[in-house]
């Protein structure tokens, strides 16, 4: 009995991330996360007032209620934020609190009279899923809570596949959604209603609270590991579920609220992204930061070399010459250094250092790219003396394309210094 409790509570609790994440993604991408927040909330008065009229839990009363609450919430957000000029965050603000001020009065005021209370409303009843059970037919078919989310899950997976070409050009570019024929208010309206959809079938499990993490955490944590909007919705699904999974675990060893752990889990799932995803975690950033840091220190010492290879071909330079030249922390400049001569882009004997075959014919590269960015600052104008600093900043980002447009801008025999600029390699 313990296992199929355990099987139903993480079964519901996967199906109501599943479903919330499904949908959070394209709030998160359309930048409308305190959007989704607002009508997770603003929907209690209809839920309520859907209870006290029906004196029923049925997901139709529920429903009806909560979409005429949902889209009353979206109205009201655009007429104060378009015809009275109240921006969008405060309209939001307005509206989502009012409305779930409300709905938190009639539960109050008349909780006795429907099977709802306040600790339902902030955080569901998740752990009495196995013991909600559907009749059909005189025959127990299994928790009522896991046939709806079940549904709903189905019905959000069939919106996204059919309307999915829709959702992503409205996501990213409305103007140019409406410029192809695609009617972007009516798919912000469609979306809204099945946000509306989800948070009824997930209202009971989670809470108006927690369902609104569900929504945003598993979305904005698959955002960070990719850029291709099919991976970002598996992976919000995937978070999901396993926040769900994990959640009801952790759950168990604090004995503490299901639903609660669950959110938990994907906090620290989006943690964790945040940290450790590929392009934007704060790990890769700072990695990154630190390759170029020492990739700029790198073209520095090849650029002063090469510079006293112009006036010396003998000249050897020292070790502290060249750590100096980088510009950088001596722990930069020396990790450079020895970056350089494990390339074999530089080599050394007892005179010092010198650039090797591979060296030089880098070093001349950035060169020509230092001095034919200064020739095209002095063509727009720039004074002689100023061009040097640009330079030395951009030199690093110049590619063999871009190099090669310059070539065809300016005069490629000198700098404004009167320095002959290196030829082209190609």
């Amino acid at each position: 009995m313990e296992l199929d409790s355990a099987f139903w509570i993480i079964l519901t609790g996967s199906l109501a991330s599943a479903s919330c994440a499904l949908l959070g993604t394209f709030l998160v991408l359309r930048k409308m996360s305190l959007l989704g927040d607002a009508l997770s909330h603003a929907v209690l008065p209809g839920i309520a007032i859907a209870f006290l009229l029906s004196d029923s839990r049925a997901i139709i009363p529920m429903f009806v209620g909560a979409a005429l609450c949902g889209l009353l919430t979206t109205l009201l957000i655009e007429a104060f934020h378009r015809k009275w000029n109240v921006q969008e965050d405060a309209s939001i603000g307005i509206v989502f609190t009012a409305l779930f001020a409300l709905g938190v009065v009639l539960v109050t005021a008349y909780a006795g009279q429907v099977d709802l209370d306040q600790e339902c409303v902030l955080y569901g009843e998740i752990a009495y899923t196995p013991w909600d059970t559907l009749i059909w037919n005189g025959v127990d078919v299994g928790p009522r809570p896991v046939w709806i989310l079940g549904v709903v899950f189905i019905l959000n997976i069939l919106f996204v596949c059919t309307l999915y070409k829709e959702l992503k050009i409205a996501s990213f570019d409305s103007a140019m959604a409406m410029a192809v024929g695609v009617n972007a208010t009516l798919i912000h309206y469609l979306l809204m209603g099945m946000v509306s959809l989800t948070t009824v079938a997930a209202f009971e499990s989670v809470g108006a609270i927690l369902v609104v993490a569900m929504f945003i955490v598993p979305g904005a944590s698959a955002y960070l590991w990719s850029d291709r909007l099919v991976t970002i919705l598996c992976l919000a699904v995937l978070f999901g579920v396993l926040s769900a999974w994990v959640g009801y675990w952790i759950a168990g060893i604090w004995d503490s609220s299901i639903a609660g752990a669950i959110v938990t889990v994907a906090g620290a799932i989006f943690l964790l992204s945040l940290l450790f995803s590929p392009n934007q975690g704060v790990i890769a950033r700072l990695w990154q930061r630190a390759a170029l840091s020492v990739q700029v220190a790198q073209d520095h010492m090849l650029l002063a070399l090469v510079r006293r290879f112009e006036v010396d071909e003998t000249h050897r330079s020292s070790r502290e010459e060249l750590l100096q030249a980088a510009s950088v922390s001596h722990l930069v400049s020396r990790l450079a250094l020895r970056s350089l001569e494990k390339s074999r882009l530089v080599v050394h004997d007892s005179q010092g250092w010198a650039l090797a075959a591979g060296g030089k014919q880098e070093a001349l590269r950035l060169l020509r790219n230092h001095r034919l960015w200064e020739t095209y600052l002095s063509g727009l104008g720039l004074p002689e003396n100023r061009v040097h600093g640009p330079a030395d900043a951009v030199e690093h980002f110049i590619g063999r394309q871009l190099a090669a447009e310059l070539g065809a801008e300016v005069d490629q025999s000198m700098d404004p210094q009167g320095k002959r600029i290196p030829l082209s390699d190609d």
